[in-house]
């Protein structure tokens, strides 16, 4: 027994199990799990409370559905512990690998620090209050829904991630990612790189610092868009029907029909205003080459 002074309960300690069979801790309290595997058997940690879990493997579907307070480290979800975490509150995994895609739904208070998801697919799905920091996942639709999201040191290969989602801060994040950003509200990114394109469609309260972005006809049909010192390449017909503020320190393909702000680049290869959609004279466009000569 382990007393944990934080709650002021004992602890009871589960060494090298072997869980087997369906809800096999079903509704625990109160417990450290190490070196231990859950084998067959959906569910085995449903409805649990204040559970310490180090150096263990889940092998099965649901294993950490409406819980409170769960801490995991050195530990590994298996591609067959699919949908692993649902419904639950305040739960920190770290120094993990969770293969399994559809983990986490409708949770909240989440923390992942140097966690692999090789198989993200549809990962954090309608989450709230998200800390992600030096985070590796591959798979599409990562981040769909959610709210109140911190991420720093964050690599992603997915696309359509965070669509629908909102209050979001990341730092030093790479992102190959067609289709991020849609249907957003309320986002700032600094010192990222995004690939993919069309980046932010839909999308209002969009702030980008100091990031590279290459997206075909990226960042269009948004409102409140601003870019800080960022580069475009390889990006053409951008700001389509936007509101935009943005410096960019960099040449930019082409800008299409932006509806109102100001846009300030180092050359644009082609500016399309078309007066019969759009009020040319609430845009001011400065090509700052061309200022010099």
């Amino acid at each position: 027994m382990w007393y944990n002074k934080k709650r002021g309960v004992m602890m009871k300690k589960l060494e090298q199990g072997l869980f087997v069979g369906e809800r096999a801790l079903y509704n625990s309290s109160n417990l450290i799990i190490e070196d231990s595997t859950f084998e067959n058997g959906e569910s085995p940690l449903k409805e649990s409370d204040n559970i310490k879990i180090y150096n263990s493997i889940f092998k099965w579907k649901y294993p950490l559905w409406y819980c409170h307070d769960i801490f995991v480290k050195d530990s590994t979800l298996l591609d067959t512990a699919r949908s692993g975490i649902w419904y639950t509150d305040n739960i920190e995994i770290i120094d993990s690998t969770i293969e399994a895609p559809k983990t986490f739904r409708r949770a909240k208070n989440i923390t992942l620090n140097n966690v692999y998801l090789p198989n993200a697919e549809e990962t954090l799905w309608t989450c709230e209050n998200i800390k992600i920091n030096h985070v590796v996942a591959k798979g599409n639709y990562f981040g769909m829904n959610c709210k109140n999201i911190i991420i720093s040191d964050f690599n992603l290969d997915g696309n359509y991630a965070f669509d629908g989602a909102s209050n979001i801060e990341i730092h030093n994040a790479k992102m190959l990612s067609k289709d991020s950003f849609w249907n957003c509200d309320n986002v700032t990114v600094y010192d990222s790189t995004i690939i993919g394109e069309y980046l932010g469609w839909n999308s209002k309260n969009i702030t980008l610092i100091n990031c590279t972005i290459d997206a075909l006809q990226g960042m269009c049909y948004m409102e409140n868009l601003k870019l800080i010192n960022c580069k475009l390449l390889n990006t053409n017909l951008a700001f389509e029907y936007s509101t935009v503020d943005a410096s960019v320190n960099s040449k930019i393909d082409s800008v299409k029909n932006p509806i109102s702000g100001k846009i300030v680049a180092k050359e644009i290869g082609e500016i399309i205003l078309e007066k019969d959609l759009i009020d040319p004279r609430k845009t001011e466009i400065i090509e700052e080459n061309k200022k010099s000569e």
